[in-house]
């Protein structure tokens, strides 16, 4: 326990030296990109860093895997040049069971990161999202499913309403250049309302800068259009039921995931990325520990065997190698080309069959 012990400990030290070096660049990176995009007369340095503070957590969240691997090499390296892993294999311990220890602070590591850290992420992404619409002076569209924009139907008490919008915020809450067309019980279309902006509330849609068309009984709607600033639409959609259709699953809270995808499925709404989104943050954890065998499995070697750095890089691209697997497997997960199970669970469990078959290579030859 003694040797595991020490082994938890300096990988735990290696991991968060790597930590704070990525978290110092890529805050100063973000900085002068905000000061670069942002820049205006109320939006200096300050503001910039403290902007690029809240997407920080964000852009951690999305490289601990590479912040895993790079660790786990800088340990066993450190370790090979000063013959500690001659010394432990000396006393009888085989390189399986020294990777015990560090197995297990990855797994922690990745719960950690599923049940504190998302949460942290969903928050921050939305307030920095915030920040950035008022810099600009208003919300912008930072999403679009399609080249057509955003689509969505409501029930109505004479029919229903189709909303059609060119871009939404992060949560989903917020529509730009909106069109709703109401349609009567005939699927005869009975009204058009175009808005600039539309803000989900409890029970209505607030829109503001809107022109209103009656479809019913004029040759030329135009003629007989009105304008006003101001007017709702009520609406018995959820903000959860909006998400689904155009909002980002990563600025849903996990702990929330399960309860959000059933009221979705179960109003008639297709939840399949928020699904493959959960299973895939379910299975960082077993992804975080692949990344650390494979970091093993090419430094796990004493620095006299030569092609210190040739390993190095064999270990980074294999990292980076089932990075993009995992992001491909998840894509075509969303896409329903492959289940949700292999989508999310394939890639991690993969990495660790594969590290554990080099790494037994080496033991036995």
């Amino acid at each position: 326990m003694t040797l595991q012990w020490y082994f938890a400990r300096r990988f735990v030290m290696s991991f968060l030296s790597m930590l704070g070096i990525f978290a110092g660049l890529i805050w100063m990176t973000d900085t002068v990109e905000s000061l670069r995009s942002l820049s205006s007369d109320d939006f200096g340095l300050q503001e910039a860093a403290a902007l690029a503070l809240l997407q920080l957590p964000a852009t951690i969240y999305e490289v601990i895997p590479l912040i895993m691997v790079l660790a786990t090499i800088t340990l066993f390296l450190k370790m090979a040049r000063t013959s500690e892993l001659i010394v432990t294999r000396a006393a009888g311990r085989s390189a399986i069971r020294s990777l015990i220890a560090p197995v297990i602070v990855a797994g922690l590591i990745g719960g950690i990161g599923i049940s504190v850290l998302n949460p942290i992420v969903a928050a921050t992404s939305r307030i920095a999202e915030e920040t950035r619409d008022e810099v600009r002076g208003r919300a912008t569209s930072v999403l679009a499913l399609s080249s057509e924009g955003l689509w969505l139907r409501q029930a109505a008490p004479e029919g229903q309403i189709v909303i059609h919008a060119a871009g939404a915020s992060l949560g989903g809450t917020i529509l730009y250049d909106v069109t709703f067309l109401r349609f009567d019980a005939s699927a005869l279309p009975i009204e058009r309302v175009a808005a600039s902006r539309a803000e989900l509330v409890p029970g209505a849609w607030d829109l503001t800068g809107v022109k209103v068309w009656d479809l019913t009984g004029r040759l030329n709607p135009e003629a007989g259009a009105r304008t006003t600033a101001w007017m709702q639409v009520p609406s018995d959609l959820t903000l959860d039921q909006i998400r689904d259709s155009f909002g980002d699953p990563s600025a849903i809270p996990i702990w929330e995931l399960p309860a959000f995808i059933d009221q979705l499925e179960a109003a008639g709404f297709a939840a399949l990325s928020h699904r493959v989104w959960l299973h895939t943050e379910l299975a960082s954890p077993v992804f975080l520990v692949a990344m650390v065998l494979i970091g093993a499995a090419f430094t796990m070697r004493h620095t006299r065997f030569g092609r210190t750095g040739l390993m190095v890089l064999f270990a980074v691209l294999l990292g980076f190698s089932m990075y993009f697997l995992k992001s491909f497997a998840q894509v075509l997960g969303e896409a329903g080309k492959i289940p949700v199970l292999a989508a999310a669970w394939f890639p991690p469990l993969a990495g660790v069959f594969l590290s554990l078959a080099l790494l037994l290579h080496q033991e036995d030859g």
